[in-house]
């Protein structure tokens, strides 16, 4: 998951970043003449960049509703990396905010390989591409596959070589999507740790975390140190309370409630980011040491209205799915009955109550990957929760071109170079023979 930062300071950082010697003068390069020629793209800004001889970021006119033009418009953020109009270029399908981009020092993992340009798409509603006023009626994948279809077709105009889509997590979920909604607008799909999850708790992640991540004995002392915590609530709910107060955060539902889910979520996030377990305290540790770990691992930020991804949870509720909680193992010491529904409990205004789950997105993707084989290749942590709900499932058999990679023991951050030497390199030849064609 990624941080919100506001479009004001966005506005800020992007006026101090130190500009390249080479934007040192009021003459523009090519590329940014030719940026500026773009149809629908405006503020075309230069940015420092320690890996690309030119990075810019820009803006581009979008449509809220593309079958509906009458709704209006909203600008998006994009950012190039530009290596040469002879390259291939990567385009990074973000599922969140894009600030990270911005970074001189930032490279995705496939621009580097194959050094080729970058198209870097913030996702609608997050950070500088939020629609204002915000309706949440627009905020939906199909329209967010449009934007990409938008941006591709347009900056096409300038590198006309092979393209390759690309992103992490929600970011990979939305390469996914687009290979099934645009299945031309790009030659080659490689979407990390994406999750297709079937309805809004999907029932896959809980015998996952609870059966096959690593190994019994860690998930023991896992689900031993979740025990630990909820024994201890009496001493540490008001230390929760405190830190709570201290960061701002508010809730919807009862402290207590919160601490619960808190507890909860812990085991997802910990095998997620692949904290090794032999960093968790002794249950025998004091008070202090084991609330620092717990809120280290799960920051409670996450269910509260000061949460970074309402974006998110919109889109959870309505197409994405999410995963629910096994409360069986601490239904003795839970202050909650149930988890069922808490994203809508928990993490959703009173407002945007009345989403429900719509399975139209799910049952299209997976109607399109078994019947189509396009230039694919699936990224996976054998330990990643997520993994659960990934396309493992699929039957390559008689599929010449989709692959599948799963990094035994890996996490949400497994990437190709993750992988050894022999299977990286297998994967980087595939990738080059398809820019060959």
């Amino acid at each position: 998951m990624k941080h919100i930062t506001s479009v004001l300071l966005w506005v800020v950082i992007t006026l101090l970043l130190p500009l390249q010697s080479v934007h040192a003068t009021d003459t523009l390069t090519e590329l940014q003449q030719k940026l500026q020629s773009l149809p629908g793209i405006s503020d075309v800004r230069p940015l420092e960049s320690k890996v690309y001889p030119e990075k810019y970021v820009l803006f581009i006119d979008q449509l809220l509703d593309p079958k509906h033009p009458e709704a209006g418009s909203f600008k998006q953020r994009v950012i190039v990396g530009h290596v040469g109009f002879d390259r291939p270029t990567v385009l990074v399908t973000e599922g969140y905010a894009a600030g990270y981009s911005l970074r001189p020092g930032y490279q995705e993992e496939l621009a580097k390989l194959f050094n080729a340009n970058l198209v870097f798409v913030e996702y609608r509603y997050f950070d500088a591409s939020m629609p204002q006023p915000c309706n949440w009626d627009y905020l939906t994948v199909e329209n967010s596959l449009y934007d990409l279809h938008n941006v591709t077709t347009t900056f096409k105009q300038l590198y006309r070589q092979k393209w390759i889509s690309t992103g992490i997590s929600k970011g990979g979920q939305t390469t996914m999507f687009y290979r099934a909604f645009f299945p031309d607008d790009v030659d080659i799909s490689v979407p990390y740790v994406a999750p297709l999850n079937k309805s809004l708790e999907d029932g896959r992640h809980e015998p996952f975390i609870a059966n096959r991540v690593s190994t019994a004995a860690n998930r023991k002392r896992v689900q031993d140190f979740q025990m630990e915590v909820l024994k201890r609530k009496e001493q540490l709910l008001p230390m929760f309370e405190k830190y709570c107060a201290s960061k701002g955060y508010t809730f919807r539902i009862p402290l207590a409630e919160v601490f619960d889910y808190n507890v909860l979520e812990y085991s997802f996030a910990l095998w997620q980011w692949g904290t090794p377990v032999n960093s968790l305290p002794a249950l025998t540790a004091d008070d202090e040491a084991i609330f620092k770990h717990f809120v280290g691992i799960c920051e409670p930020d996450y269910f509260s209205e000061q949460s970074p991804y309402p974006s998110f949870n919109v889109q959870a509720a309505k197409e994405l799915g999410y995963y629910g909680y096994d409360i069986k193992p601490f239904k003795k010491y839970l202050t909650i009955k149930s988890s069922k529904d808490y994203l809508h409990r928990v993490m959703l205004p009173a407002d945007l109550q009345h989403l429900s789950f719509d399975k139209t997105l799910y049952k299209r993707t997976v109607k399109y990957l078994k019947k189509s084989d396009p230039k694919m290749i699936y990224i996976y942590g054998g330990d990643d929760p997520w993994t659960a709900s990934g396309v493992t499932w699929l039957n390559l058999k008689g599929k010449e071109n989709m692959k599948v990679y799963v990094l035994p023991g890996g996490s949400h951050s497994t990437r190709i170079g993750s992988f050894d030497a022999k299977t990286q390199e297998e994967i980087k030849a595939q990738i080059n023979a398809w820019l060959g064609e």
